[in-house]
């Protein structure tokens, strides 16, 4: 379900905006219990608001730009009136005051919230086996994960259980879970869209971004959701492009660089580099200019990223005290005993051993020989991908080593679960943009993908190029697996 199929059921009069959310919700319903891609719906409102869009239509008023499109909301985004939990016993009961500024944008511009999508307890993950609330399945093969922490989002997406999703992406977590669900997921340049409202783990790492079926759907997305806010300072004062006009410029004579560090790296499945370099091959095809590039501390990027974002996220969780709001322990004998209790109750093990790390790497002592030393790695990373964009307009790797793994193979294995986002996490540790688009599938029939990343505040041309790509390749899915 892309929103070009959604709009022509609409304006061909085959059925109002009403019906076409009604029989959204009923496949919810149907066949959601087998994925569990939701941790709730939201029907009442999202029928009201679609019934104002059917208004709106009925009177030839104009329409908003996402006038009728079904989305939902991964749970660590806040949504007023809604319960934001991060899948965790933590916030369990916790309903947002106030509305994130992306998702205020979605609706403003005429989107339909459906509801909110399951993730790894507050976003740390690579699965999204460590919900509260749940194993999500992968909607290509139920016995496997869709990826994490944004799993939910990129299934319910993959399904047809909405026509968009908005995630979070702290070291890969859309790109990732997009890749192994077979659809498209953008990380966009840090600060271009706002974190307000969304809640926080890695706060230099974290970005909210789109997974859609198409490229230009993630487009329109991007668009609605970019832009200055006063509530973020970290948020950038800049122009924002027309992203779908700008998505079918030729090409031709385009730089892509080929990482080399990443089709060298022998975790790299083969059968993902030999469809990733068959999309190589195809961009030679429609005129790009292919360069080999070396980044040589790209594959230092896992080890820079969990020293960084567990230290970011032991000061981040600090605030769940069980004072304040949240889970609160009733054994508790003194203040000490609450909270120490409260935290030990209701965080489960991945979290807990985040914020042990990043406890251990900020202790005296410790924060020069492991937190600042990342911090260092950290700029040399981004030096070698600026070095890179004055050889190449832009750059290409796999998304991910491997294609969808099965449930329960690295539960008791974390430190090969991290490995799984070995070559997103570069990415985020120095502020680019980057997309993940399908690109073919192994023996399995499981999803592939390619991931395609830009310099700073280049979404355009990195959605150019996957657009010109997908519609070549005619990888575009346009059916629901369910």
């Amino acid at each position: 379900m892309n929103f070009n199929s959604f709009r022509k059921e609409i304006f061909s009069n085959n059925a109002s905006v009403k019906e076409l959310v009604n029989d959204i919700f009923a496949k919810i319903d149907q066949k959601d219990p087998e994925i569990n891609s939701y941790i709730c719906t939201t029907k009442d409102s999202a029928i009201s608001q679609a019934e104002n869009i059917d208004k709106l239509i009925q009177n030839n008023e104009d329409l908003p730009p996402l006038a009728g499109i079904p989305i939902a909301v991964k749970d660590n985004i806040c949504t007023k009136g809604v319960a934001t939990t991060c899948a965790s016993k933590m916030l369990k009961n916790f309903v947002a005051p106030y509305e994130a500024t992306a998702s205020s944008k979605l609706w403003s511009s005429g989107g339909i919230c459906l509801g909110k999508t399951n993730l790894d307890e507050f976003a740390m993950g690579s699965s999204t086996e460590t919900s509260l609330f749940g194993v999500t399945s992968n909607p290509w093969d139920i016995n496997r994960v869709p990826g994490g922490s944004s799993g939910g989002s990129a299934a319910s997406v993959a399904a047809g259980f909405c026509a968009a999703a908005i995630g979070s992406d702290t070291g890969g977590s859309i790109r990732q879970p997009a890749s192994f669900c077979g659809v498209v997921g953008l990380k966009p340049t840090y600060g271009r869209v706002s974190r307000w409202g969304l809640v926080a783990f890695a706060s230099s790492l974290d970005q909210i971004g789109p997974i859609t079926n198409t490229v230009s759907d993630a487009a329109e997305i991007l668009y609605s959701i970019s832009g200055k806010d006063p509530f973020d300072s970290t948020c950038l004062d800049k122009p924002v492009p027309n992203y779908l006009a700008d998505l079918n410029k030729s090409i031709k004579g385009l730089k892509i660089g080929i990482i080399k560090e990443c089709f060298e790296h022998p975790g790299l499945n083969s059968e993902v580099k030999e469809s990733v370099l068959s999309g190589v091959d195809r961009f030679k095809t429609l005129g790009a200019e292919i360069i080999e590039v070396e980044c040589p501390r790209f594959n230092d990027g896992i080890a820079t990223y969990y020293v960084i974002a567990p230290s970011e996220a032991s000061a981040n969780l600090a605030r769940y005290d069980g004072v304040k709001y949240g889970y609160r322990s009733n054994d508790g004998l003194n203040l000490i005993d609450m909270t120490s209790k409260s935290r030990a109750e209701g965080f489960g093990d991945e979290v807990q051993r985040r914020i042990l790390i990043g406890t251990y790497a900020l202790s005296a002592g410790y924060t020069d020989a492991y937190y600042k030393k990342a911090q260092k790695v950290r700029t040399l990373i981004r030096k070698d991908f600026d070095n890179a964009f004055k050889k190449v307009d832009l750059l290409l790797t796999p998304t991910c080593p491997t294609t969808a793994f099965l449930k329960g193979d690295f539960v008791n294995d974390p430190l090969s679960m991290y490995l799984s986002d070995l070559l997103t996490v570069p990415v985020n540790l120095a502020g680019l943009p980057a997309i993940s688009i399908p690109c073919g599938f192994d023996t399995k029939g499981l999803p592939i993908g390619m991931q395609l990343i830009g310099n700073v505040l280049e979404e355009d041309r990195i959605l150019n190029a996957a657009n010109i790509f997908e519609i070549d390749a005619q990888v575009i899915n346009n059916r629901a697996l369910f």
